[in-house]
């Protein structure tokens, strides 16, 4: 099959393309949200018709919770499976959105035309480009360049609960010869990469209780003890003066970054005051000594994601809470174990509790980092095809994000994944005003084309 012809009609149909993507966005698949379930299956149902307008076998499956898109077509050549999320984040905070999140809008920015809404780009928009560079296959060829299937899921966002239940009750249906995943970015605005490293993800919430009800400070402030004070200690406490974790174990199974890759990453150019410059920042705040691309792919890190404690209203109240609370995530690398992490994390703070005050510990998740590795002949088929088709070539690089379904793919069904993704780093995915480039969306069809003709080149 020619791909000049397909990658024509790409070009003629991106208006239309750019339609279906609006119509998709269209649709409120806030999957955290218990209000918003029914517009969940609503986009399922959107893409499960879709899929089946070019020929899928596709269907709605239930979960307990919101239901997967799975989809069969064509057939002869390597069998790719292609995954993708149509849940979203919600809104908050809607102010600052300068449209509503759900009625997309084709902007005109200083760096091109983009697509602002919510799930533009992750991952509706994303999830569209493989579906569309399908779409232009059959139009052209009136069928695909192998046998593909799809599967999209609708709870990513939420910690995807039916994910791994849902994969290994269908493990002999979802089973490929590859998995692909577009839910990453490029390097830079022009720099496609093929993803080899994910950090992986731990979840804890901790809950300092003291009092048994918030004192007032002039009666009792100077004798009772004050459980956002301890929460305040707890998080000092957790790095050193070198910004390294202080939780006992925590860096077993961490690996040093090698030689060839330190090297490779350097190539990168990466410009950390650019970078951090760009949310109003300046200078790293991790490991001392450790290269700031090293940072954010390779290292393991510890953040406080929220606190809460006493009044936090509007004036003043002079109050000693009874409770403190705060969430803490762990990014992993390597082959850190996050229960071990979590059962050391918490043996910790259980230690630090002063005698008036006790702690209770919620999780919030616990994934493993990923590794991809590039022995199979399809990664540099595709990033060949990615640098046929982008200004400069492809690279193998990190992510500081954790995506679990790449390494589900490996543990539950025995394949390799491949994540490729067109995002920028400006796209403000998870906040307000969120954006996916025309470009990136023109483009990343584009490029999907390519991945599937290099793929069925034998």
């Amino acid at each position: 099959m020619t791909l000049d012809a397909v990658l024509s009609q790409i070009d003629s149909d991106l208006d239309a393309a750019t339609e279906r993507l609006k119509a998709l966005l269209r649709i409120q698949s806030i999957s955290t949200d218990p209000h918003y379930k029914n517009h969940c299956d609503a986009a399922a149902d959107w893409l499960v018709a879709d899929l089946q307008d070019l020929g899928f076998d596709a269907s709605k499956r239930p979960t307990p919770g919101h239901p997967m898109v799975v989809g069969h077509a064509g057939d002869g050549g390597p069998h790719v499976l292609f995954y993708g999320h149509y849940d979203v984040q919600p809104v908050d905070p809607l102010e600052l959105w300068t449209n509503d999140p759900f009625d997309p809008q084709i902007e005109d920015t200083p760096k091109g035309k983009v697509i602002r809404g919510r799930g533009s780009s992750d991952d509706k928009g994303q999830l569209m480009t493989f579906v569309e560079a399908c779409r232009a296959w059959k139009a052209v060829h009136g069928t695909l360049p192998g046998k593909i299937s799809i599967f999209f899921e609708g709870e990513e966002e939420s910690g995807s609960p039916s994910l791994v239940p849902f994969m290994e009750e269908n493990a002999e249906e979802l089973t490929a010869d590859i998995a692909l995943i577009c839910d990453t970015g490029l390097y830079g605005d022009s720099t496609p990469t093929i993803i080899t490293q994910l950090r992986g993800l731990l979840g804890e919430e901790l809950t300092i209780t003291g009092p048994d009800k918030d004192l007032h400070s002039g009666m009792y402030g100077g004798l009772a003890m004050n459980p956002a004070r301890v929460l305040a200690k707890v998080i000092a406490s957790l790095h050193d003066d070198e910004g390294r974790i202080t939780i006992p174990g925590f860096y077993d199974g961490v690996p040093e970054l090698s030689n060839e890759l330190a090297a490779s990453w350097d190539d990168l150019g990466f410009d950390h005051k650019e970078f951090l410059g760009e949310v109003g920042l300046s200078e790293p705040a991790g490991e001392l000594g450790r290269r700031p691309l090293e940072m954010i792919w390779a290292r393991p890190t510890c953040e406080v994601n929220g606190m809460n404690a006493g009044y936090t209203g509007e004036g003043f109240k002079t109050v000693l809470p009874s409770i403190a609370s705060a969430k803490i995530s762990f990014r992993l690398v390597g082959m850190q174990d996050p229960h071990a992490i979590r059962e050391s994390f918490r043996k910790m703070v259980t230690d630090m509790m002063p005698a008036d005050c006790s702690v209770s510990f919620e999780g919030h998740g616990a994934g493993p980092a990923g590794h991809m590795s590039t022995d199979n002949p399809a990664f540099a088929k595709a990033a060949s095809a990615l640098s046929d088709e982008w200004p400069n070539a492809a690279a193998y690089v990190g992510c500081g994000g954790s995506i679990p379904i790449a390494g589900h793919f490996k543990t539950v069904l025995g394949m390799d994944a491949m994540l490729i993704g067109f995002g920028k780093d400006d796209d403000a995915i998870h906040s307000p005003n969120e954006k996916y480039d025309l470009e990136s969306f023109h483009k990343g069809i584009r490029s999907w084309a390519r991945i599937l003709h290099a793929l069925s080149q034998g």
